[in-house]
């Protein structure tokens, strides 16, 4: 499945094999042997692929058919304007993607005390 995955992605770009392995500082026969399934990638190399075509490593490889797992997020609440709108307000914000990495290993007490302070400065801006 790999083959034509990386063969699919980088048409989709409009990418040669010489264009897309210049990109990825590897050779064009590097390239056109992964895309017959003469090689396969090292962990690295996919990592990268991945990152370049914006997909997960998982859809690469052909073990999942959704090419990222945010645009699962973006199907499931797609029936819901106000959580599509946060999503994808989430997506393209850098420091609302922290605030929530700093946040995924909190216990429930302690986001409840963090949602208390930022309710604390939203009335105190509001009665200014």
């Amino acid at each position: 499945m790999f083959p034509k995955r990386l063969k699919e992605l980088r048409g989709e770009k409009g990418l040669s094999q010489r264009e897309l392995a210049k990109l990825l500082n590897i050779s064009s026969s590097t390239i056109a042997m992964y895309e017959t399934g003469q090689r396969d990638p090292d962990t690295e190399t996919l990592q990268r692929l991945s990152e370049f075509f914006g997909c997960s490593v998982d859809y690469l490889l052909g073990r999942t058919d959704i090419r990222n797992p945010a645009d699962e997020i973006a199907n499931a609440v797609k029936d819901d304007p106000e959580l599509a709108d946060f999503w994808n307000l989430l997506r393209q914000r850098e420091d609302l993607k922290l605030l929530f990495k700093q946040t995924k290993k909190l216990e429930p007490r302690e986001i409840q005390q963090i949602i208390r302070i930022i309710k604390a400065i939203e009335d105190d801006e509001a009665n200014e």
